[in-house]
């Protein structure tokens, strides 16, 4: 659980790392469950998630790539394990502010090494808003995420702004101009460290220009109470409990 200065942080900044949440030895194994999906779906589809925007706004994006899978619990039990560990489910609860945590999607991205695609600053809110902004994301690291890997990056405070425009083409994302990737603060993280952040938290990251893969696995999460403003974003994995119940929940499939 959170001490009350992490709790404090957050109400303040708008996101939260904390420190080793996984173990070495955890993280490297699920290092390798991200790389071994990857390299089995990349077989059948191809994977590469980047935004055109990137490409397009961010310099010496060009020729970037990004690995990505959605609803990973689906390919690999071991992470139908993970999104439902107390380590995780609890300090999603203290922050939500309910004990009750619906899952809304994961999202695995792997970062390559020297050409690791970036992503502009955005918020995720406007991909799926809700009506009290419950919603919530944890990126936790599985190997370590220095700021020549592209880390996360993020305007501390910005989720006091409010849903903010942002430009629909080659991926929401906000002004250029505005909102640099260099300008936010680089949230760098080690293998095991989890970074929580409100939907409307602007962040992004930048190039991985090192030797080495940065791989992730993101959790988006909301108290179930707290219902979406428009009908969007849909996954077959959506509404899964993975901390207390849904008190809104009705029977299904009963005769």
């Amino acid at each position: 659980m959170l001490t009350p200065e992490q709790l404090a942080f957050y109400r303040e900044n708008g996101y939260l790392l904390v420190k080793g949440l996984l173990t070495p030895e955890e993280a490297a194994f699920y290092r390798r469950e991200c790389h071994e999906l990857a390299e089995r779906l990349s077989t059948q589809a191809n994977i590469d998630a980047t935004w055109n925007s990137a490409r397009e706004g961010v310099a010496g994006a060009t020729e970037t790539r990004v690995l990505h899978c959605h609803n990973v619990q689906f390919y690999s039990a071991a992470f139908s394990r993970l999104i439902v560990d107390p380590r995780i489910t609890d300090i999603a609860a203290e922050i939500i502010g309910s004990p009750n945590v619906q899952l809304h999607h994961t999202k695995m991205f792997i970062k390559p090494p020297e050409k690791g695609s970036p992503f502009p600053m955005h918020q995720d809110a406007p991909y799926f808003p809700h009506a009290r902004h419950s919603m919530i994301a944890v990126i936790l690291h599985f190997d370590d995420a220095p700021i020549e890997k592209g880390c996360v990056r993020v305007v501390p405070g910005s989720h006091r702004l409010g849903l903010l425009e942002h430009n629909p083409e080659g991926g929401w994302h906000l002004p250029f101009s505005d909102y640099p990737v260099e300008s936010a603060v680089p949230c760098e993280a080690q293998a095991g460290d989890a970074l929580f952040f409100s939907y409307l938290t602007i962040h992004g990251s930048g190039l991985n220009t090192s030797s080495e893969a940065r791989t992730t696995l993101l959790i988006q999460m909301r108290d179930p109470t707290d219902p979406p403003t428009v009908k969007t974003h849909e996954s077959r994995g959506q509404g899964m409990m993975l901390r207390g119940i849904d008190p809104l929940a009705e029977p299904r499939g009963v005769s």
